[in-house]
């Protein structure tokens, strides 16, 4: 078949390949000019399947607002449009037990998936790209503890490995963690891992070019036609090209893309930050990976560089960065690992704007128009879902059962929950 798949970020370069592997013939088409330019550039790069849960649990509206006006608050609030307020509506109505715990464990067996088929790609195809084993969440108070426990039920009852530790054990395993910054409890996932996202994209891109699939970088698709929908136009004059097959993997571009369709797909922007910087002191830095559950930022191990990653913002300016969430995620880094990073000099920071639906699982599969596919809306988890995002819509639409089951996953969940 001749598919067109729309986005060349870590979603879109997967889902190519592993197109172009069961003999189709893919082109790719990318507003920016390369590959993994927007979230898949500087992403926190943990790649865990324990951590891959929804925003919507309980409680966490009563955790979101307890921080608000915070200096040092997981989310900020700035500006923002009626279609924002709509989605955090959207949102504290799956906060509750059940729905949670349903989108978990969607977003479970997913991940579980992903980070298999990512191992499988890298190991098979030799994609040396910056990687490192385990992944920590550190639990500053009690109440942290008590707001986790639903997680770590859902991941019981899903028989995934991860311990919980008290401050010593985890300070066993990250020695750099700073002794006079109070720690609960941490969680600690030994199967996790770390890895450079962009690194590993542009990698498995040069595979899927091997393989015949073509790029059109600086092109920009044109939302997809009802009368036409498996045509891909880049101006209003272009008559188009026709496919067999379009995928959707455009980001937050993708719900414009496909609302000519009559699909209305409640896509926000939650900007997110990263710091990235050359490491100091080997011995003041993590080994792997971990993630300070109170403020969601997560420091990473990257080779010679540690990088930093976190704040939430909904509304605002994707192109203007605030001051105090990035000095946030200075914060957490001295909090955890002072010392760490040469942060005085050549820091690279980052903003994403990181597509997210408002109950937490991605949309992955058949859009309900024939020939027109959905892998979107993966949020702050994309590097962790993408391979198995990529194989899943593959196989679907080659014809084939994908290897897991995708309930939970399609565009029907959002008409259930409205």
């Amino acid at each position: 078949m001749k598919v067109a798949v729309i986005g060349a970020g870590v979603i879109g370069i997967t889902t190519a390949y592993e197109l172009a592997t069961q003999g189709h013939q893919i082109s790719v088409f990318e507003r920016n000019g390369a590959a993994a330019e927007e979230c898949s550039f500087s992403n926190t790069g943990v790649a865990s399947a324990g951590y891959a849960a929804p925003w919507a649990r309980p409680g966490m509206i009563k955790h979101v607002l307890s921080h608000l006006w915070q200096r040092d608050t997981p989310l900020r609030i700035a500006n923002a449009s009626m279609s924002d307020w709509r989605w955090l509506w959207q949102m504290r109505k799956a906060c509750d037990s059940n729905t949670f715990a349903r989108n978990r464990t969607s977003m479970l067996r997913l991940a579980e998936y992903s980070n298999h088929r990512m191992r499988t790609l890298s190991d098979t195809l030799n994609l040396e790209h910056e990687r490192s084993q385990g992944l920590m969440v550190l639990l500053r108070t009690e109440r942290e503890i008590k707001l986790m426990h639903d997680t770590l039920q859902v991941m019981r009852d899903a028989g995934l490995n991860f311990k919980t530790l008290n401050a010593e054990a985890a300070r066993n395993i990250e020695p750099a963690l700073n002794p006079e910054t109070s720690l609960a409890q941490a969680i600690h996932f030994p199967e996790d891992e770390v890895g450079n996202c962009r690194q590993f994209t542009l990698l498995l891109k040069s595979e899927a070019e091997a393989l015949g699939v073509k790029f059109f970088f600086n092109t920009s698709v044109q939302p997809l036609s009802n009368a036409q929908p498996k045509t891909i136009r880049t101006s209003e004059q272009d008559m188009g090209e026709k496919f067999d097959a379009v995928v959707v993997c455009a980001g937050l571009a993708s719900a414009q893309l496909v609302r000519p369709l009559g699909l209305r797909i409640p896509l926000t922007a939650v900007h997110g930050y990263a710091i990235s910087a050359a490491v100091r002191e080997p011995l003041d830095a993590p080994r792997s990976g971990v993630v300070d559950e109170q403020y969601k930022v997560a420091i990473s191990r990257l080779g010679q560089r540690v990088r930093v990653s976190g704040g939430s913002e909904i509304g605002g300016n994707a192109k203007r960065n605030d001051s105090a969430s990035i000095k946030t995620l200075y914060r957490v880094l001295d909090n955890w690992f002072p010392g760490a990073a040469r942060t005085q000099d050549n820091v690279q920071v980052w903003k994403g704007s990181r597509p997210m639906l408002p109950d937490g699982p991605p949309i992955v599969g058949a859009s309900g128009i024939s020939g027109v596919w959905l892998n979107l809306g993966h949020g702050a988890s994309g590097w962790t879902l993408a391979c198995g995002s990529a194989r899943a819509v593959a196989d679907s639409i080659n014809g084939q059962s994908p290897d897991i089951d995708l309930q939970g996953l399609g565009l029907e969940r959002l008409h259930l929950q409205q």
